[in-house]
């Protein structure tokens, strides 16, 4: 066997770009080869396929084929129907995206949602890899324009009975939140996703601001909403990631996302996390990630791994 065949692909499927990795290997995973094609996904469910097939193409180039191929997607696969789900690149929802591109590739692919990838790849690779090596069970949160998880046990995707493993944004939360897509009302993702922070501002002031402008309003004292909005994010973040807490009890927990950079949540967000915690004190690390946005990427080629 030869060395190279040690070599992990990954595929990260996003709204806009399809980019794709090739590393040396999973004790030794130096980036060989990187490269990246528009989705355009407005052009449908063949043209997305195409797409992917293409940037193989490419890589198949510059490595060895593997064993199979690990792709991060937006939504998830439904175990028994085989079909994807819940993805905002709505021309994949209802499409056996798995079962076309082993046929395209003829490759065995391994797939899981982006919040799943972004797990993994820090436990991989980042910031659990660097602090906490030894770490059995981790939860990745993605806290940006939804709110997702993504749990690893043991250096494995944890997807689940109906591939949902993880999905605390779509869990009651509080009524405030108001109606989600989803047909539910007050959930999580309604009210610590940036859009709905961003409009809970909005609907006090009557004025459109970024979340990062808000934050920077609420540190000077002087917007009183600003600091409205601020403390629903760290009270509503310790209350909705307790529940997660109590049930899974990670040893790590990760925080992705946009909103994920506003320092509060590791402050003010862990301190109303302990306050809502089924234990008498809180032993688990809340961090910020290492790998940035090269997370989905990273985490995709680790499903690869045989």
């Amino acid at each position: 066997m030869s060395p190279m065949s040690n070599q992990l692909w990954g595929i990260d499927l996003g709204g806009t770009k399809i980019e794709g990795i090739i590393l040396e290997s999973a004790s030794n995973p130096v980036v060989v080869y990187r490269n990246r094609l528009p989705t355009e996904a407005s052009k449908g469910h063949n043209h997305i396929l195409n797409q992917v097939v293409q940037l193989v193409k490419d890589m198949r180039k510059h490595g060895n084929q593997p064993d199979q191929i690990g792709i991060g997607t937006p939504g998830a696969l439904d175990p028994p129907t085989r079909l994807l789900k819940n993805s905002n690149s709505v021309n994949l929802n209802g499409k056996p995206l798995r079962d076309d591109l082993e046929k395209l590739l003829q490759t065995s692919v391994q797939m899981a949602n982006d919040a799943n990838c972004f797990a993994l790849a820090e436990t991989k690779m980042g910031v659990v890899h660097q602090l906490y090596p030894q770490a059995q069970v981790v939860f990745g949160v993605i806290l940006g324009t939804g709110v997702g998880g993504g749990i690893v046990v043991n250096g494995r995707v944890l997807n689940g009975l109906h591939g949902i493993a993880g999905e605390w944004g779509h869990n009651f939360l509080d009524e405030s939140g108001g109606p989600c897509y989803c047909g539910k009302s007050g959930c999580v993702e309604k009210i610590l996703a940036g859009p709905s922070l961003e409009s809970f501002y909005q609907n006090l002031t009557g004025l459109k601001k970024t979340l990062k402008e808000i934050y920077i309003l609420s540190q000077s004292g002087m917007d009183n909403a600003a600091v409205q909005t601020m403390h629903r994010l760290t009270h509503f973040f310790g209350l909705g990631l307790s529940v997660v807490l109590n049930i899974l009890d990670p040893d790590v927990v990760v925080v992705g996302g946009g909103v994920g950079n506003i320092d509060l949540i590791y402050t003010a967000g862990v301190d109303s996390l302990q306050k809502h915690l089924f234990n008498p004190r809180l032993e688990t690390p809340v961090l910020k990630p290492k790998l940035g946005d090269s997370a989905g990427v990273f985490g995709a080629a680790f499903l690869g791994q045989v």
